[in-house]
């Protein structure tokens, strides 16, 4: 669904995107985080075929975003940081609109903004003017307008700005639900949690270069090492030395837990809790130390800092 190859833009003697390689296929959806100034923006407007790449190429739906521009624009929705709303017309009317301007006729596209604006929790506003909306209804409307004419392919620029916290949630899972709907979908966020729970891909960019990229649980071993469990315990560790299986190591403890390196937790695991059991350790719980994805963000960005 997207592809990119070596996709770069210049303006002037500075590389605002710097040969990005990125495969999104369809189902998918890849976050893109990093700094304001990254690049985000600019790979965001190249894929949408309104700036021309310097360098490299980069096809969406099959279509080069270079010669194809107008069948590129019809495949995808866009939502941009500045919504663009037309603050005197009434989300109903404003959807409309934007069904037209794709060419949907009357009686599919009206049923398709009623059925958005019921989606975002919007129909009890469907006939105010926009100007009329909060912030959050605003953002939901710029959403519902990137689905008017059901795109295969979604760009999401901070998709879940000034909401509050159950529109947030509402949003999360429209993205997830279109997730499944074999659609690839390229969101740009600064929240970690969101990229965490909706992405099956992550891409830091750092100076127009993605510093690293992949599944967020690789990127954590990665960058963060082997996973950890903690075990606790009631009563007295066993004075005689714990047999641990191969690939697990003890790296801390403390008056009744023991925190442990798992290399391969699936075979390693029940060897483990086996050998506690048969020296009548008193378990209370094992669980994986948490980790996350801003962990990893904030370790990433430190080592190209200290480079």
């Amino acid at each position: 669904m997207i592809e990119t190859d070596d996709l770069s833009k210049q303006f002037g003697d500075f590389w605002a995107v710097d040969g990005i390689s990125i495969t999104v296929k369809p189902g998918e959806v890849l976050a893109l985080l990093g700094q304001n100034g990254a690049g985000k923006t600019t790979t965001v407007r190249l894929l949408t075929s309104l700036l021309s790449p310097s360098r490299g190429s980069a096809r969406i739906n099959g279509y080069d975003v270079v010669t194809e521009p107008d069948k590129v624009r019809s495949v995808v929705g866009v939502l941009t940081e500045q919504h663009g709303l037309y603050l005197r017309m009434t989300g109903l009317d404003y959807l409309d609109y934007y069904g037209q301007v794709y060419r949907i006729d009357s009686p599919t596209r009206i049923a398709r903004s009623r059925y958005l604006l019921e989606l975002f929790g919007l129909e009890q506003a469907a006939l105010k003017r926009i100007g009329e909306y909060s912030k959050g209804m605003r953002q939901k409307l710029a959403l519902a307008r990137t689905l008017i004419h059901e795109p295969p392919v979604l760009l999401l620029d901070e998709p879940t700005s000034a909401m509050d916290p159950e529109s947030a949630r509402l949003v999360r899972d429209s993205i997830s639900g279109l997730r499944s709907s074999n659609r690839s979908i390229i969101i740009c966020t600064h929240n970690l949690t969101e990229a965490e729970t909706l992405a099956d891909q992550i891409a830091i960019i750092y100076n127009g270069r993605v510093l690293i990229k992949g599944k967020v649980e690789e990127l954590k071993r990665k960058i963060l090492g082997q996973v950890e469990y903690e075990i606790k315990f009631s009563g007295d560790w066993p004075v005689e030395s714990i047999k641990m299986p191969s690939g697990v190591s003890l790296v801390w403890s403390d008056k009744n837990i023991r925190r442990f390196q798992v290399e391969n937790p699936d075979k390693a695991n029940p060897l483990l809790i086996k050998e506690l059991i048969k020296r009548r350790v008193n378990i209370i719980s094992i669980k994986e130390v948490t980790r996350s994805l801003e962990q990893v963000y904030l370790e990433v960005m430190n080592q190209v800092r200290n480079a």
